[in-house]
């Protein structure tokens, strides 16, 4: 299976804007800049890329857990995944350094160990973790 998007970028660096199209359309036209990428992290000047990777790597992750707990014979009821994906200044550039996903899961009628051994499985498995390898992937996964 492939997926694609696509991005539109009019002008320079510091005061261009874009727009960001993905297939789906689940955002159209959706508007980035500079500033929602390095300047504003409220969020609300528009998406940009580590936003847009957090959300990919919190959505693969949970997917993987789920399969792995229902292989389990302990479905979960509840995955609440979040990723918080860090951008940092390099040298003369940026790269991204991290994405720490945190999770909130509700499993009935598993062991603590067991939880804890199929999510990190699911970290180190996930098609997005693996993408990531370059950088430091951590998990912080507690049954609610």
């Amino acid at each position: 299976m492939k997926r694609h998007a696509t991005a539109l970028w009019q002008g320079a660096l510091a005061d261009g804007k874009g727009q960001i199209t993905t297939q789906s359309g689940a955002l159209s036209q959706h508007p980035y800049s500079f500033k929602g990428r390095f300047e504003d992290e409220s969020g609300r000047s528009g998406t940009n890329p580590e936003e847009l990777l957090a959300a990919a790597h919190a959505g693969c992750f949970a997917m993987q857990l789920s399969h792995f707990l229902a292989e389990n014979g302990t479905p979960a009821t509840e995955l609440n995944a979040r990723s918080v994906v860090s951008i940092e200044q390099d040298g003369g550039g940026f790269s991204i350094t991290s994405s720490a996903v945190t999770l909130e899961a509700k499993v009935p009628g598993i062991e603590p160990a067991k939880f804890t051994e199929l999510a990190n499985k699911a970290k180190e498995g996930c098609p997005v973790s693996k993408a990531l390898g370059a950088i430091s992937v951590t998990l912080d996964a507690k049954l609610v």
